[in-house]
Order: structure tokens, then sequence, then C-alpha cells
């Protein structure tokens, strides 16, 4: 019996025990844009599984597939309608890819149309619950008890809503776009945070989950890169911006924290190594036809004199032959105001062998650095600032110690560490928290 997927969904919704398994294969084998929804080891399990199913039955074959799906969803925690959201979200194709930059109404027909088709069809998946399979297997199965029905501990009710609400998954086009225009796809509706490395990008599994609200002092610093990062978000102007300061001074935290504010509205960092800003070129053309807006985070930077990452980093803070892609900015941090390292022989002492015009290249070494357009600096932290980081610290982590005492462990740790520093103050809080919840626990 050949019957739609609207027919199938309908049939599902009233009485799951009763449609076929065999339309539900056909379901999955028709799809011609979203073919990897099912291509990984969840998606992967579960065809290998209806196939068991339909084949000549082998009860063996079937209870070891039911097994492997069971426990690849088991491996992730995640439900079987959370795992086709969460792969259609990040999904990318052909006509993910294009509806980032392109009106629904001007992508092709045949395009939209097989997008409507294959959401039907992942639509009817969608309906298959986790007891139907259990209860096809254990119709085929001599066990004495049925096989166990798998039910995620997580709901992620919050992935693509709209889709979940919807009666007809082939309407939701406008919706679905509107995701991957601000979400991304592929890698970067996967990831907030990335990595060059080995001349691709890689995604940070676990970034950095420090926040703005936890950062203390040097306020006008934080404000004047928020403002440059709104400016970033909004498409408008935005410059390359240089933190420059002494070290613990919280410039990289400052940077890492954007991430956690703005990673909802499609901002991701890039970290680059110093190492690699040679292949600075290869990453802006990867990033320039993305919807999302892009920091390139250059940790600690300093150059030896020749230096060929000098030479690239130059081209992208003042531009080349190639436009500078609107949606990328370079945030860097640095323990050097003046980046590139100078010698007492660089300075200009006439003799035959010199250069002529040899204050020409003293000068651009010291100059590099105002090639950024915004360069913020962090001086050392004098007591009132460190003992005020060590206090919103203290709050934000509910340590209730007497303000007198709280000010005189931190001091004594400064003197006894590093300094003052807001790193320090982050290091004295940190022991402080685990040092009290221990005192507490213990009989």
């Amino acid at each position: 019996m050949s019957i739609s997927a609207d027919e199938f969904v309908e049939l599902m919704k009233d009485s799951p025990t009763n449609y076929p398994m065999q339309a539900l294969q056909r379901q999955a084998d028709a799809l011609l844009i979203y073919q990897s929804v099912l291509q990984n080891e969840i998606g992967q399990a579960f065809l290998a599984l209806l196939e068991t199913f339909i084949a000549p039955r082998d009860e063996r074959a079937a209870l070891q597939a039911y097994g492997r799906w069971f426990r690849a969803l088991a491996d992730q925690n995640l439900g079987w309608q959370d795992y086709l959201c969460h792969e259609i979200a990040q999904a990318e194709n052909p006509f993910t890819r294009q509806v980032q930059h392109t009106n629904l109404a001007d992508l092709p027909l045949a395009l939209v149309t097989a997008v409507q088709q294959d959401l039907r069809s992942l639509q009817a998946l969608y309906h298959c619950p986790p007891t139907q399979l259990s209860q096809w297997l254990r119709e085929i199965s001599t066990c004495p008890t049925p096989p166990v029905p798998w039910a995620s501990t997580i709901t992620a009710t919050d992935l693509l809503p709209s889709l979940q609400q919807a009666e007809d998954w082939g309407t939701a086009l406008a919706d679905l776009a509107t995701h991957y225009r601000q979400q991304g796809t592929g890698l970067f509706a996967r990831y907030r945070a990335l990595r060059w490395q080995a001349g691709q990008l890689m995604g940070v599994a676990y970034p950095d989950p420090g926040r703005l609200s936890d950062l203390a002092g040097h306020e006008w610093q934080r404000e004047q890169l928020i403002k440059n990062t709104e400016f970033l978000l909004a498409g408008l102007p935005a410059l390359h911006v240089l933190l420059y300061g002494s070290r613990g001074s919280g410039k990289s935290s400052l940077v890492k924290a954007l991430l956690q504010e703005y990673g909802d509205r499609g901002l991701r960092l890039v970290e680059v190594a110093k190492t690699d800003l040679a292949d600075l070129p290869a990453i802006l053309d990867r990033l320039r036809q993305v919807p999302q807006k892009f920091i390139l985070f250059v940790d600690d930077l300093s150059f030896e004199e020749d230096d060929d990452a000098f030479k690239a980093l130059k081209v992208v803070l003042e531009g080349g032959l190639t436009a500078r892609p609107q949606n990328i900015v370079v945030y860097a941090t640095s323990n050097r105001r003046h980046l590139i390292r100078e010698f007492f022989a660089d300075r200009p002492r006439p003799s035959a062998g010199d250069e002529v015009h040899s204050w020409d290249t003293v000068q651009e070494k010291l100059s590099f650095s105002d090639r950024f357009g915004l360069t913020l600096t962090f001086e050392p932290a004098d007591q009132k600032t460190y003992l005020a980081i060590v206090h919103h610290l203290a709050t934000r982590h509910a340590i209730c110690l007497a303000p007198d005492d709280l000010e005189h462990r931190a001091l004594q740790w400064a003197t006894r560490h590093n300094g003052r520093s807001g790193r320090t103050a982050r290091q004295f809080i940190d022991f402080l928290k685990a040092d009290l919840t221990l005192t507490q626990e213990t009989p």
C-alpha cells in the first residue's frame, strides 16, 4: 500500500501500533536533502533496526540491533525526538546554506519542494516512539521480559519549538530559515567557540564558562569592548582591538566572556595561535560568506623581527586588494605595548653598512600596535581595585565572611602568591570556597 507523508503522519498520530514498518523505512530512504540527519551513529542504528524488522526475521539480529540503537541514544542521553530536532537544527545541506543568504521565495522551487517532502518524512520518524520499536521487537522475540524502551532524562524543549509544535512540518520553512540565519549550520551551529588547528576549523566542545558579570575592575575598558562588539553584531563598522596590559589583569577573560553574552545572537569566537597567523587569509576566506559574526582571538601576541606572522596580521589589520570581511574582527591580547621586539641595535647609528632610513624601520615596528583601531590598556591593580574584585567574586560565589576577615586573607594571599591582580583574586576565591566547603563538611 502506498501512502503520502501526510497520510503516514496522521496514521501514526491516530494509531501508532498499526502503521507499517515498510512505510517507515520508505520515508527514511526517500530523503533528498536531509540525508545527514540519519547518517551518524544513532541514525544508522535506527535504520539497521528497521531492517531487522522487515527482512526475513532474525530474532538475534533484531535484539542486537535494538541494543546498538539503545546504547547510541544512552551515550548521548538524548531522546529519539530530541535527536531528530537536534540534527535538523544543525544540518548542513544545499537548502540550509542557501537560505542563510537568499529569501525563501527566491530559492529554486524544486529545492523548496524537496525540503518540504523531507520534513514531512522526518516528521513521520519523529512520531515513531521508542515504545513502538520496543513493542515491535517484543512481537518477534521470545525473550521472557520485553526490551526496555529508551527514555532520556533530558528534554531539549527549547530546540526548534516551532517545528515540534507544527501540525505539518512542511509548512515550517519560514521558521527554519530564521533559525539557520541566526544560528548557522554545521560546525557553526554545533559550536560557538572554535579553534584553527592543522589548517582547519575545529569545534571547542567545552568553552570557558566565564561571564561578563563575573568580572570586576577595568569597567571603562569592558564597556568599550562591549560597544565595539555590539557594532559587529549590528553589521556596523567594528574595529580591531588590542587589549594591552599587565599579566593577570583579565584581558583574555574579558574576550572569552563575550561568547557567553552574545553567542545566542550569532557571535562566534575563533582562537588563532600566533604560529597559525600565516593562515589568516585562508581563515578569512572560510568565514567571509557565513552570516554569523566572528572574533578572531589571538592571545599573548608579540613578534620577533622578520616574523611571517607579523606580515600576515598586518595585511588583515590594514586591508589589501581583497575587501575586509564585515563579519570579522581581530581581538588580540598582549603584555607588550609595542608588539614587535626592539633592540638597542635597532637604533640608528650611521655607518657604511646601515640602512639609510633606519628610523623608518624603527617607526614601523613601534607603530604596529597603532594599526588596531582600538587599544584598551589594563593597568596593574592597586590594593583598592584588588579588594573590590575580591568582594565582587565573593558575592558571586556566595562566600559569607566578615569583610575585614575576607580582606585580610586576600591581602595575605596576594603577598604570598602572584601579587595583586584579577587572576590572583580569582585564584584566592576558588581556593577559599573549596577550603570553606571542605571545612563545613568535615565532622
